[in-house]
């Protein structure tokens, strides 16, 4: 894992990189959010590819699971990917209501996060 860091008008962002699956439950999600909470990050980019794909399966629960722990701490956290492998209603549904507020947001470039989190 590597993290980049971006500063945007004086807010702090970490871009972490990963050829590996980083978060696989929520105990992964937490201890990367604290991980990155305690270097005084509070807003986070992900690649799809470090999010285990069950994470897009609602029905596990794993987002919901996942994303709390970021919510807990207040960490905002963007999600860059190609989202549109994922056909079933739910996952865009809640892609889409997600992209609506300002905590979690599904996005398909860097600079796409960049802007959703400065």
């Amino acid at each position: 894992m590597k993290v980049v860091t971006h500063e945007v008008n004086g807010i702090r962002l970490a871009e972490v990189l990963s050829d590996k699956v980083l978060i696989a439950n929520p105990e992964d999600g937490l201890q990367l959010v604290v991980d990155l909470y305690y270097q005084d990050f509070d807003r986070m980019i992900l690649h799809e590819k470090a999010i285990t794909p069950d994470f897009f399966d609602l029905k596990t629960g794993l987002a919901g699971e996942i994303l709390q722990k970021f919510s807990n701490y207040r960490v905002r956290l963007a999600i860059i990917g190609d989202f549109s492998a994922y056909t079933g209603k739910s996952i865009k549904d809640f892609i889409f209501e997600s992209n609506q507020r300002r905590q979690i947001n599904f996005v398909g470039t860097l600079d796409e996060a960049i802007e959703r989190l400065s």
